[in-house]
């Protein structure tokens, strides 16, 4: 390993990933595993977006792309942004990228130096802490309790800058939590803020529509935080779209500028056909995929009543995104089939083997008491899931 880079060699894997490649070689082996530890939608992307993709095909779109995204589909997610967030951007501010993931690492490239703090409210997104360190900065925790919904407070938030902090992460609805931060929360925040002119931040709102509680709000929609707010959006969950890899951003010129340079160093502009697609999924109404929410609601209702039944598990009630995030560490320090558990990584894995189900262990996240179970999984699968679950616990 000495001949590869310490950058590599310190970067760790994606647990989500990771645990998603180890559940494909048990079924190779001929093993029944379900699923859930990936973040994806189990529903096809609608008819319509497809049928806008088929049509860029038969128009010939098959040249490079702007780097920064076709005008057509920058318009598009500024009609989008003004009707579902209320907020005003213009074609300056906004940058389509390959899926929303690359859209937070254009960010850390071109915001951060050797150094920079970011804190980041913990349970966060598996990819956060590594995205910041391959950039130079220093990731700051800031540890939150199920009994706060797993939401960052306002004294937390005053108690973890310093003099380094550059930036703020955080998503809403969260992944893993589910935790969705409301208008209120939110000012509570934007008013420490104000006290550090200074300091950015990245509002990751991937989740969006996927929300039970009637409402999103966005950092941005604040007058006195739009200038320091980068909004981060895609369409892989709320469309179904993960696999056609477009994310974009809304964020300040200067920000939006350096990310289009980065990124035309990098993989210049995004795929045309899926450009092409997403324009028709930016200029329907979020109505088009409410079915997909109502199912997920269902879902959401189920698995937190079948898990209510588990001994040893603690969940709080998750508000958005499609995972529930319990608290396991009632089984740490047990010995379970002769397998002793110390920590969420160990549990995780004794699921996978005696369960034959696919979790994903808290410490990615930033938490090492909890596992994160995706319900993005069919109702007869959450079911024998949670089933398995709790044979293997008996």
């Amino acid at each position: 390993m000495n001949h590869l880079s310490d950058r590599i060699n310190n970067l760790s894997t994606s647990a989500t990933l990771a645990m998603a490649a180890k559940a494909r070689e048990l079924r190779e082996e001929g093993k029944d595993i379900i699923g859930l530890s990936l973040g994806e939608p189990d529903f096809d992307t609608p008819d319509f977006i497809k049928e806008a993709a088929k049509k860029a095909v038969d128009d010939n779109y098959n040249s490079y792309t702007p780097v920064d995204g076709y005008a057509e589909l920058k318009d598009a997610i500024i009609t989008k942004f003004k009707r579902d967030n209320n907020l005003n951007y213009n074609r300056s501010q906004i940058v389509i990228s390959t899926g929303a993931k690359q859209s937070l690492y254009n960010i850390a490239s071109v915001m951060l130096n050797d150094g920079d703090e970011v804190i980041l409210p913990c349970p966060y997104w598996v990819s956060y802490s590594d995205i910041v360190k391959l950039n130079g900065g220093i990731p700051v925790e800031v540890k939150t309790s199920i009994n706060d919904d797993f939401k960052m407070t306002p004294a937390q938030l005053e108690a973890a800058i310093t003099p380094k902090t550059k930036m703020i992460w955080y998503s809403s609805p969260c992944n893993p939590s589910g935790s969705v931060y409301s208008k209120d929360e939110l000012r509570a925040l934007a008013d420490v803020l104000q006290k550090y002119p200074n300091i950015y931040v990245v509002s990751d709102e991937i989740y969006e529509h996927i929300n039970f509680i009637g409402g999103h709000s966005s950092m941005a929609q604040f007058d006195d935080m739009f200038e320091r707010t980068i909004t981060v959006n895609g369409v892989s969950k709320a469309f179904a779209m993960t696999g056609w890899r477009i994310g974009y951003i809304g964020a300040p010129v200067t920000v939006a500028r350096a990310c289009n340079k980065i990124q035309g160093q990098v993989t210049s502009g995004a795929n045309c056909i899926a450009q092409r697609a997403v324009i028709t999924a930016m200029e329907a109404s979020p109505d088009k995929v409410q079915y997909m929410v109502d199912e997920f609601k269902e879902r959401r209702q189920l698995i937190l009543g079948l898990l209510s039944k588990l001994e040893g598990f603690s969940c709080n009630e998750p508000e958005g995104a499609f995972y529930v995030f319990p608290d396991i560490s009632a089984y740490f320090g047990k010995t379970l089939n002769g397998m002793k558990i110390n920590n969420a990584s160990e549990f995780a894995m004794y699921l996978l083997e005696n369960a034959n189900v696919a979790t994903v262990t808290g410490d990615a996240f930033g938490n090492p008491n909890c596992i994160r179970i995706s319900y993005a999984a069919s109702q007869e699968q959450i079911i024998e899931a949670i089933n398995r679950i709790e044979k293997a616990l008996t």
